[in-house]
């Protein structure tokens, strides 16, 4: 080697990634640098240009930034930059600026990936650890979307219009008018004893339309038993109790001190209007042809919330309220038809859609809890007619049969309150593959219409019998290892064999589905009310029963495998295509491959604890 390739040999030798490099490899890059030198102040890299080499600084020192121009971090002699852009389609990710005068090597990007490809320990090195590299993808495409970061507090422009329960009607719209609100909070004596509120609505519907006097007293037609929402809760959140309970106000309080209202207009501002059209669209329908036309909305709302970067958080439980929604007018539908219940009854909404977890891509997971006092011969005819109606309604709104039986319309899931309960109780005592199977759909429940009061008491019997019987726990966990991540020996990704999908990836059944497993096992065992995973895993952290760290390295490694399926379906939707589990390795970007085998390599590392964990039940 020449003189100068000897110097620059001697320097890169003693810096990550370099120092794991055999000596014929150090030489080859020293013969290859390039160099460049750039003053203080020089922009080095700018967002989203081409980048071809990997940059080594030599001398001097650089900040890199995010794309809203925070600073990402420092670097200095030794330090590398570049490696993102090379990994993730040839772009820029962060914008370089020199902070000294410094010298740069270039190492060129041909060379960097053969080295990336050849040698595991120097692609390691390239990144951080697995579990960092997975964390910083999570957050950065959280903290892209104001949805999930912005508060409630944030829509608030005023203060709460109050006026008392006793004031005429007349006297509170006349306020409304003045005050430019389209609703009042009406309070006692004391105006911090908020007893209702009155909104444009209610002064149509229940005085005008019924022509009430308007020198009645506001506390006449308010609505009591108000839904509140905190102030540091997230907009989508106020989005979906929005949704969930079709209302269009919510009261906002602080330290239980209220601060305000919101009102959907105030949430229509920050986000995508169709999610909400959607559904307050459902509700407007009349019959199954009029449900069916809305499936191209419901798909429209799918991927726009992904191309506004909602994370897979706001994504399932928008997509679960939709789902609920048509179930509700469904049933709404069938009481019309069929006249009303002979006696009380709550449909369950299963699976995915009660653990507010759906994608696109989702078939019907359904049951029916029956008053105890159901007697088949009289009432059956009823519910069986009511289900069918229900399934497919379900079916032909784009929520297909399920294949497994797991429907109402399957009298086996068509029981009373008391039958349901033996069920549960005699999975839980009496585990066996059978039994486990039905405790991994059946203990993801969810009350959506009737009596929510039978759904409450199922999840509370799970919650008290399961804790403790470590038998069954450790039943649950082996069956929760069953499925596992698709990585081989050599942590390459490990494919489908056979069919239509071949050489690809099932992203539900190897990825979210088993996380939701371990997590559901984890959850029993600490006596979680929680259905949904993400906040079922915020009550296994708090109750301190993970290694430390694994508990946010698993959240991250699901909203990763979660947004690399959502985002495949909703790409299938945007080509015209119809959108399923399977992505195709080569589908993806090296950035994303070497993050997902991180999120699976997480995934992997739970279910081995998981095992021990629960070895001797």
């Amino acid at each position: 080697m020449e003189a100068e390739h000897i110097e620059i040999f001697n320097f890169i030798k003693q810096y990550a990634p370099f120092t794991i490099l055999p000596e014929e490899e150090l030489q080859t890059i020293a013969t290859q640098i390039e160099v460049g030198y750039f003053q203080k102040g020089d922009q080095v890299l700018e967002y989203n240009q081409p980048i071809s080499d990997l940059h080594v600084i030599r001398s001097g020192a650089i900040e890199t930034y995010k794309r809203n121009g925070e600073l990402f971090n420092r670097l200095s002699a030794g330090g590398f930059f570049g490696e993102a852009g090379l990994l993730r389609k040839g772009r820029v990710r962060y914008p370089v600026k020199a902070l000294e005068d410094s010298l740069i090597y270039y190492v060129p990007g041909t060379l960097f990936n053969r080295l990336y490809d050849e040698y595991d320990a120097f692609a390691d090195a390239v990144e951080v650890e697995e579990h960092q590299r997975v964390n910083l993808a999570v957050r950065e495409r959280e903290q892209r979307n104001d949805l999930f970061v912005e508060t409630v507090e944030t829509l608030l422009s005023r203060h709460p219009v109050i006026i008392e329960s006793s004031a005429p009607i007349v006297e509170a719209a006349r306020k409304m008018t003045d005050e430019q609100v389209s609703s009042l909070l009406i309070c006692g004596e004391d105006p911090d004893d908020v007893l209702g509120i009155i909104t444009d609505k209610d002064l149509r519907k229940r005085v005008l339309a019924v022509e009430k006097s308007p020198t009645d007293p506001v506390r006449d037609v308010m609505s009591s038993n108000l839904v509140y929402i905190e102030h540091n809760q997230r907009i989508f959140e106020a989005m979906l109790t929005m949704l969930r309970t079709n209302l269009h106000h919510l009261p906002v309080l602080k330290k239980q001190r209220l601060i305000g209202v919101v009102a959907l207009s105030d949430v229509v501002r920050h986000e995508s209007k169709s999610s909400l059209y959607v559904v307050s669209s459902i509700f407007k329908q009349n019959t199954f042809e009029e449900l069916a036309q809305l499936k191209e909305s419901v798909e429209a709302s799918f991927v726009r919330l992904v191309n506004e970067d909602a994370n897979s958080r706001m994504i399932g439980s928008a997509m679960a309220t939709i789902g609920r929604s048509f179930k509700q007018r469904l049933l709404e539908l069938a009481e019309i038809e069929l006249g009303p219940p002979p006696i009380p009854y709550c449909f369950l909404a299963l699976g995915s859609m009660a653990r507010d977890e759906q994608s696109i891509v989702t078939d019907q997971d359904n049951a029916l809890v029956l008053h105890d006092d159901f007697i088949p011969k009289q009432h059956d005819a009823y519910f069986k007619a009511l289900a069918k109606f229900v399934s497919d309604g379900l079916d032909a709104c784009g929520y297909t049969y399920c294949t497994g039986g797991i429907m109402a319309t399957n009298s086996q899931w068509r029981q009373p309150l008391n039958v349901w309960k033996k069920y549960f109780t005699d999975w839980i005592d009496n585990p066996s593959p059978e039994r486990l199977l039905h405790s991994s759909i059946f203990f993801d429940l969810d009350g959506v219409w009737g009596e929510f009061s039978f759904a409450k008491q199922l999840n509370e019997l799970i919650r008290v019998k399961a804790k403790d019987n470590k038998r069954f726990l450790g039943s649950m966990a082996r069956n929760a290892l069953g499925r596992t991540p698709p990585l081989g020996f050599f942590k390459d990704f490990v494919m489908e064999k056979d069919g239509k999908h071949r050489n690809s990836i099932n992203t539900k059944r190897r990825g979210t589905a088993p996380v939701a497993d371990l997590i559901r096992v984890h959850a029993l065992a600490v006596g979680s009310t929680q259905r949904n995973s993400f906040a079922r895993l915020e009550d296994i952290m708090e109750a301190n029963i993970l290694p430390k760290g694994r508990g946010p390295d698993l959240r991250d490694a699901l909203e990763l495998i979660s947004m690399v399926r959502i985002r495949h379906q909703a790409i299938a939707l945007t080509e015209g295509e119809t959108p399923d589990n399977n992505v195709a390795p080569e589908q993806l970007s090296d950035f994303e491959r070497k993050n997902l085998k991180d999120a699976f390599q997480i995934l992997s590392n739970a279910q081995k604890y998981l095992r021990y964990r629960y070895a001797g039940g």
